[in-house]
């Protein structure tokens, strides 16, 4: 995983407002981790953890299959809020499916401050 960064205040506002919609996702939901992605045209897909007694995603991966979905070609960011302090290599490689290696994929803390910045790679998965 390269391209680490921790500061907040690098960020410019399109990574900060799908922070915030992945924050408020998780708050709204009551769920374990929230999560946003914008595709290549700027359009952003939002979700909480799936947990399902036949179906469970992290909030990630169902932010991407939401994507997918609605007709996205490509992502250009990422991010999770979540108490856990790192992202599973099936989230990463989920984006990196999508958005191509090098996706941003940003990881919050729960109260929407940033803890690391990762960027995904394609085929990476092993979950």
């Amino acid at each position: 995983m390269l391209g680490r960064m921790t500061d907040s205040a690098d960020l410019g506002p399109e990574d900060r407002k799908i922070i915030t919609l992945a924050r408020s996702a998780r708050a709204r939901n009551g769920v374990p981790e929230g999560a946003a992605v914008r595709d290549e045209t700027g359009r952003t897909y939002v979700a909480g953890t799936v947990d399902l007694d036949s179906l469970k995603l992290s909030a990630l991966r169902t932010a991407v299959a939401m994507a997918v979905a609605s007709g996205a070609e490509s992502l250009e960011a990422a991010a999770v809020v979540s108490a856990a302090g790192t992202l599973p290599a099936a989230d990463l490689a989920a984006v990196g499916d999508l958005g191509g290696t090098g996706t941003p994929v940003l990881l919050a803390g729960p109260d929407g401050s940033l803890r690391e910045s990762v960027t995904a790679k394609a085929g990476s998965a092993g979950a």
